[in-house]
């Protein structure tokens, strides 16, 4: 019950969020926003709607003809008068752009790679394809624009010592500064619970950060999450997680969290539940100290790291795709079935062909003779 009340606040919160901005974007966007209401989550609206404001923004800044007209007040007529070029200066912008920070006068540099643009076109895509179903506007134009190619990345991932170089710098917090040191004292087995559960479940940090005490269950040990779509899982850890999570119980249970937050697994410092920033930040530092040459390490990529030993221990794509909640199995499939260069000289060494003697051979060997 109260699992389902923190994600009902997030989604209210979300939905609220995704309102504000509607407000200052034109009529046109709210009506895309409620058209995909019910086959979409409140994160995907919010997410649409955060890539509807960077368009406006953008052609508001570069485009002289909306220059000194607020989006707001932008009608289907003004929507249709888009051109491919346009859209290709968009995807051009996208790549490095200023937006406005929460201090005033202060603008942040954004920088989107492959990804970021794709998802961001692709949401712009979706919206002109709205309107020209409607019939409210002439043409897709969007549709003309071709979205980035996307180039393969290796899978960034922790090989068993590397692992246990990360649990023991989180453990000991020897290279840590004097001031990490002292908030170290504190959140120490937090951080090495933590730590356990994306290496032994392979946990989204969504997940990770909305389980409640009384989503752990030690006589099975498993633990109740909600995957994305809110659907409820039990994911279940090997004995070294749980204990690593009984030890932090433990100490969680002397912590008297603020009105809200009572029934929080991982708390912050202020006795909140904690954020997926904070539980990022986490991860990075001590992965900083830990594998300093894997540069991008993140929540994600542990989870990486569990999906990949998973997969080399048994070979089964479909047990690592359910464990990761991929609703896809070719979704598992691209990232984690590539063989390795050891199974290939393995595969090499199990095909039988005859041997085949051409009649050079024969004549050599004769010759020989």
């Amino acid at each position: 019950m109260a699992n389902d009340l923190y994600y009902e606040k997030l989604s209210s919160e979300r939905t609220e969020r995704t309102r504000r901005m509607l407000l200052e974007l034109p009529t046109a966007c709210t009506d895309f926003i409620n058209a995909i209401a019910m086959t979409t989550s409140p994160l995907t609206r919010m997410a649409y709607t955060i890539d509807l404001v960077t368009f406006c923004e953008y052609a508001c800044r570069e485009i002289p003809e909306f220059a000194d007209k607020m989006p707001r007040e932008w009608t289907d007529e003004d929507l249709s008068k888009f051109s491919a070029k346009n859209l290709h200066g968009y995807a051009d912008y996208l790549t490095l752009y200023l937006k406005s920070s929460e201090q005033p006068d202060e603008q942040r540099i954004l920088r989107n790679h492959e990804c970021g643009v794709m998802r961001k076109l692709s949401s712009l895509r979706s919206f002109f394809d709205f309107l020209f179903k409607a019939e409210r506007i002439p043409g897709n134009i969007a549709a003309l624009v071709s979205l980035p190619k996307l180039h393969e990345k290796p899978i960034l991932y922790l090989i068993n010592e590397e692992v246990e170089r990360l649990l023991e710098t989180a453990a000991s917090g020897d290279e840590l500064t004097e001031r990490q040191k002292k908030y170290h004292q504190l959140t120490r087995t937090r951080d090495i619970a933590i730590l356990m559960l994306f290496l032994g479940t392979g946990i989204r940090v969504s997940e990770c950060v909305g389980i409640d005490l009384d989503d752990l269950d030690f006589h099975i040990n498993g633990v109740l999450v909600t995957r994305k779509g809110g659907n409820q899982v039990i994911l279940y850890y090997p004995p070294e997680v749980a204990q690593a999570l009984k030890t932090y119980i433990l100490q969680r249970k002397q912590v008297e969290a603020v009105p809200g937050h009572e029934n929080a697994l991982f708390l912050s410092l202020q006795r909140k539940r904690i954020t997926q920033r904070a539980v990022q930040l986490m991860v990075k530092k001590y992965c900083a100290l830990a594998v300093p040459l894997k540069k991008r390490m993140s929540p994600h990529k542990l989870r990486s790291t569990y999906a990949t030993r998973l997969y080399n221990e048994t070979e089964d794509i479909y047990l690592v795709a359910d464990a990761l909640g991929h609703s896809d199995v070719n979704t598992t499939r691209k990232h984690y079935a590539a063989m390795s260069d050891k199974r290939r000289r393995e595969a090499a060494k199990n095909v039988y062909l005859p041997t085949v003697t051409s009649s050079d051979d024969a004549n050599m060997s004769t010759d020989e003779e």
